[in-house]
């Protein structure tokens, strides 16, 4: 393999190379994430416009389902380009993959809706979101990698957790975007078109990313590798028959990738999708509250990444697990109370109470043309409004709040719209608002204080993440070994967060248990990190390589 008097004898980068590195990785994947972010960030308009059913519960879930699609295929697109990126070097691979993401996203805002063209419409939102899986499959290990190849042993946590806060860039960019958007366009205007300008944004976000990706060189590892004739025959093969890799693999899969991403979309896309849906605040400012606090946690990243380099990688991610694990629950309950404190009063004042047989809802039965039963109906209906409720087993359909029975009327097992404001009108009376809630200013601080807690929880997980994969790997495998099990993980642990954690809340009644799966999901991942995860923070990468 190529020494590290290989490597020493290329030119080592100058600070200003190392500074236009990492801006240009970072501006890359910014810019890339945001192109993958937009698309779960306007869900609620992107439900109705291409999954039409009039039932909210379901273009919700179908538009997480399909957000899920595109993640399904990043394990595909990092087997792909981690492939290419091992093989034909790191640069040119990533310029592909922003490519492949900027025309994909920009095409989004030009399909029709579903209204004007049918079915054709989400079959092409769904062949899109695969294009886009692919190319985030191959984006962050190379500019992870990228940026670690080029950054001194001191400073590696620090650089690449530049790349690290660039996908909460992402995320923030997209949340901009549409505040601007909604400044400037009327709200229904908004709503009929409007939404597609963020869409089209992205030609000029790849023309930005391409200029700058293009003035970089390939890293000096790859290059001492090549020029020694060292580069793997097959890096997907070799991923899984280097020596200790499987372990490696493993420990990267579930050990940090896991935590990581589940704990991510947990505090960016399930607080969103929490706020907006059962409590109910007014959207524009959700945006904002979302805005702030990931902006200010971008800097958290960065925290991190410098902290790593001293006490090693290992410690920040299993503190931030353990954290979590403690924390979650707590934090989404103070959200509720914070953002609907009205719904949670009513609800103690005047529980909700469900009596009948077959007692269970099924979120997906209009889709599979299946019947949902009288009580499953109610049930749903209940759900998406944020009402929970206790069930009990009868013969008889009943419906109550507190000791109060609630008469159901025949046209609210007919139609679903007729069913949504009967209930709401019903327990309204009961103290039950629904209306769209705008809390005060001390409200909001103290929710944009828990966002930033679920926000510094993902830093210490994710922060010093690029630089641990890329010291765990050896170079030759690097892009695909790294690439690999950071793609299952954030693909399927992660990027199914949004469909699974909505059908257990739809199924169960319950607003919070949707966070059961992300508790389970850190658990694991915590004892699988503190077995794997090596100690020492100079690890493979500083090796011969």
């Amino acid at each position: 393999m190529a020494s590290d008097a290989a490597i020493a004898g290329q030119r080592e980068p100058t600070q200003k190379e190392i500074r236009l590195v990492i801006a240009a990785s970072s501006a890359g994947t910014i810019f890339e994430w945001y192109d993958f972010f937009i698309y779960g960030t306007l869900f609620y308009i992107i439900g109705p416009t291409f999954f039409p059913s009039g039932n909210p519960t379901l273009e919700i879930l179908m538009v997480w389902a399909t957000f899920a699609i595109g993640f399904g295929f990043r394990p595909v697109g990092a087997i792909l380009f981690g492939f290419l990126g091992d093989k034909l070097g790191r640069k040119y691979t990533f310029l592909v993959t922003v490519t492949l993401m900027g025309i994909a996203t920009a095409g989004v805002g030009f399909i029709p809706s579903a209204e004007t063209i049918g079915l054709a419409a989400p079959l092409i939102v769904i062949f899109l979101r695969i294009l886009q899986g692919l190319a985030l499959g191959g984006e962050y290990g190379g500019a992870a990698i990228y940026v670690a190849e080029h950054a001194p042993t001191n400073k590696r946590g620090y650089y690449t957790s530049y790349i690290q806060a660039s996908v909460a860039g992402g995320f923030v960019l997209s949340i901009g975007v549409i505040l601007a958007c909604r400044f400037l366009i009327p709200e229904q205007e908004f709503n009929d078109w409007g939404w597609r300008v963020p869409f089209l944004l992205s030609i000029m976000l790849l023309a930005i990313s391409l200029w700058m990706r293009l003035k970089l060189n390939e890293s000096p590892v790859f290059q001492a590798m090549k020029a020694a004739g060292e580069t793997a025959g097959n890096p997907f093969v070799e991923s899984f028959t280097y020596p200790g890799n499987k372990k490696r693999i493993f420990v990267a899969l579930f050990g940090i990738t896991g935590v990581l991403t589940t704990i991510w979309y947990t505090a960016f896309f399930s607080g969103m999708s929490f706020l907006r849906g059962p409590m109910n605040m007014e959207a524009r400012t959700v945006d904002i509250v979302l805005f702030v606090s990931g902006l200010i946690a971008m800097s958290f990243y960065l925290v991190v990444g410098k902290w790593s380099d001293r006490v090693g990688r290992k410690k920040p991610i299993v503190v931030g697990a353990l954290l979590s694990l403690l924390l979650l629950f707590p934090a989404f309950w103070g959200l509720g109370q914070l953002a609907n404190p009205g719904l949670a009063e009513a609800a103690k004042a005047h529980p909700v109470r469900v009596e009948g047989s077959a007692c269970s809802t099924d979120p997906f039965a209009e889709l599979f043309s299946r019947e949902q039963s009288d009580c499953g109906k109610i049930l749903e209906t209940l759900t998406s409004a944020g009402v929970s409720y206790t069930l009990v087993d009868a013969s008889e359909l009943k419906l109550s709040a507190g000791n109060n029975p609630i008469a159901i009327e025949p046209s609210w097992l007919e139609d679903g719209a007729a069913r949504s404001s009967g209930i709401r009108a019903a327990l309204a009376v009961y103290g039950y608002d629904f209306a769209r809630q705008q809390p005060g200013m001390a409200s909001i601080l103290g929710i944009v204080a828990i966002l930033l807690v679920l926000g510094a929880l993902s830093a210490l997980t994710y922060g010093s993440v690029a630089a641990l994969l890329s010291e765990m790997f050896p170079a030759k495998i690097r892009y695909s070994s790294m690439s690999i099990p950071y793609h299952i993980g954030a693909g399927y642990l992660g990027g199914f967060l949004p469909l699974i954690a909505g059908y257990i809340v739809a199924r169960s009644g319950d607003i919070y248990a949707g966070l059961w799966y992300t508790w389970v999901v850190v658990a694991f991942g915590a004892a699988v990190a503190w077995w794997g995860i090596p100690n020492d923070p100079e690890a493979a990468l500083d090796e011969a390589a």
